[in-house]
């Protein structure tokens, strides 16, 4: 019984030194186009699971609320998303043309950016993205794409930013542009 937990542990450990030996298995980056929302902040992690196919996992953060105190010049876009899914490389990991698809949750606080009205609430839905990874190193990518998402959300609608009078409230399905890419990503 020993001998064979220890064959299969040496097993998995050669399997696993193989790939990463073989292949540019991972990725870390984050999506400097998300800055442009109000200071957004992100990160992405992806590990190759085939030629053709990746896993990942996405973050998104904004804890910043601006003008704060001041009622009628407030605002923020709040936001705390989590993604995980897919992606389909027809050439070959992280090179070339790829679509994503995955699952996304939302918790979002957005108001005083164009008007006082303020939407907080929850999204979940599923999402479908496409773009190019241009390689600028051995280890550094560039990716552009754009995304869009679809799902239900429960929201509530303020009449501004700092007030408590309820606009309205509810849960509806929603289709809507998801993300616009510009990644810097690290290969390893």
């Amino acid at each position: 019984m020993k001998c064979s937990i220890v064959t299969a542990a040496a097993g998995l450990f050669l399997l696993l030194g193989y790939v990463t030996a073989t292949a540019q298995t991972y990725q870390i980056g984050l999506n400097a186009a998300d800055l442009a929302s109000l200071g957004t902040m992100s990160a992405e992690a992806g590990v190759a699971i085939q030629r053709h196919w990746t896993l990942g996992a996405k973050a998104r953060l904004n804890p910043w609320t601006f003008n704060e105190g001041d009622p009628a010049e407030q605002y923020q876009n709040k936001r705390q998303t989590w993604w995980t899914g897919a992606r389909y490389w027809p050439w070959h990991v992280y090179s070339g043309w790829w679509t994503s698809s995955g699952l996304q949750y939302s918790e979002f606080n957005t108001g005083g950016i164009s008007s006082p009205l303020t939407r907080e609430g929850d999204a979940w839905g599923a999402t479908l993205s496409a773009g190019y990874s241009l390689m600028l190193a051995d280890h550094l990518n560039i990716e552009f794409g754009l995304g869009f998402w679809g799902g239900f959300q429960t929201y509530t609608v303020y009449s501004c930013p700092v007030c408590g009078k309820v606009v309205d409230s509810g849960r509806k399905a929603f289709l809507l542009p998801n993300e616009a890419l510009l990644s810097l990503m690290y290969v390893f």
